[in-house]
């Protein structure tokens, strides 16, 4: 995991600025600046647009009593194509249209889906969390919530919640 961050902040926006550079000297300076300026403004926009999209369908699933068809996997592709379309850069907008635009979303969505459903699988995946309170118990102020083990039958168990007043 580790490289592929080293990959991403050090490596790509060396090859950015290279094709950048590159664009600029066949075209010129201001028409370069007006490019990516353009692809920003876009980006934003789609970003916009489309995690709308996502959201209002999200909505109307949840109101008729089912999964939303993208899931989450989705508004979080939206969210990494808009940050990528703002970013300068000729990778990133490429990249970042891709993960806007609907069926590619999809694709990317289900390949990661295959790749933690593997790892679950295999044992490998790890899901680091973050504790929001600062106290173990969480807040003081709030009432305690409990879960404890309910039998249902030989071998089952469920979690029952409830609340202390």
């Amino acid at each position: 995991m580790f490289k592929y961050l080293l990959l991403a902040f050090i490596v790509v926006p060396f090859i950015e600025l290279y094709l950048l550079l590159a664009i600029g000297r066949e075209v010129g300076f201001w028409p370069t600046v007006a490019v990516v300026l353009f692809t920003s403004v876009v980006g934003a926009w789609l970003a916009r647009k489309e995690g709308l999209r996502v959201l209002r369908r999200w909505q109307e699933s949840v109101a008729q009593g089912r999964m939303p068809d993208e899931g989450l996997m989705g508004g979080v592709l939206v969210l990494a194509g808009g940050v990528l379309l703002v970013l300068p850069g000729v990778i990133t907008d490429v990249i970042g249209l891709f993960l806007l635009f609907p069926p590619t979303r999809r694709l990317v969505a289900a390949l990661v889906r295959r790749r933690l459903e593997r790892r679950m699988a295999e044992g490998t995946l790890r899901v680091t969390t973050f504790q929001s309170a600062p106290f173990a118990g969480g807040n003081p102020f709030e009432p305690r919530v409990s879960r404890p083990r309910i039998q249902q039958g030989p071998g089952s168990e469920t979690d029952a919640e409830f609340t202390e007043e």
